[in-house]
């Protein structure tokens, strides 16, 4: 399995009793999505490693998790490993919701501007998730992702419409 095949779902932050569990951080807007895994892919020295699941206990974006094999003599070597499911587990979203590997090289529209260029990546590591646009003359357009700014996810002709605020793309173009 490569990352590329994945999505990100946490990280293991520390231990967990002395049974050998660990806490994990859950990167995800449902965690109760996961509730019930059996196994997740453990980055370690850059290769997934599927680790398979015995027990697991969800609170808030955290859960407690005990892994086959894994015990209080051993658990270091996970600890601040990041975790990772295909993205065929992934739940399928409609409408304006969308999975932000799912929409780059998405063509972006804007209602007062026409078409602006394509979606190059999604900046998510702020407390705002930005597109970055690369528009047809080049330059670079950031637009933040929030619902009231998003009109439309066109899947079938591989577009988002938005409403940027009055002035942010002129902004950019100068």
């Amino acid at each position: 399995m490569n990352i590329t095949d994945c999505f990100y779902l946490g990280n293991i932050t520390k231990p967990f009793g002395y049974k050998g569990e660990v806490d994990i951080y859950l990167d995800v807007d449902e965690p109760k999505n996961y509730a019930k895994l059996d196994a997740v892919f453990v980055e370690l020295k850059g290769q997934l490693i599927p680790y398979f699941i015995e027990n697991i206990r969800l609170k808030n974006n955290h859960a407690v998790v005990r892994f086959q094999d894994v015990h209080t003599d051993n658990v270091q070597f996970i600890i601040g490993a990041k975790l990772y499911l295909p993205l065929s587990v992934l739940p399928k979203l409609e409408g304006n919701k969308f999975y932000f590997h799912e929409v780059l090289g998405f063509s972006m529209k804007d209602v007062n501007h026409g078409e602006i260029g394509t979606l190059e990546s999604v900046m998510d590591n702020g407390p705002q998730p930005i597109f970055q646009i690369k528009h047809l003359s080049g330059k670079e357009i950031l637009i933040p992702i929030l619902d009231d700014f998003i009109v439309e996810v066109n899947r079938e002709n591989h577009s988002i419409t938005t409403q940027a605020p009055e002035g942010l793309i002129d902004f950019y173009l100068g």
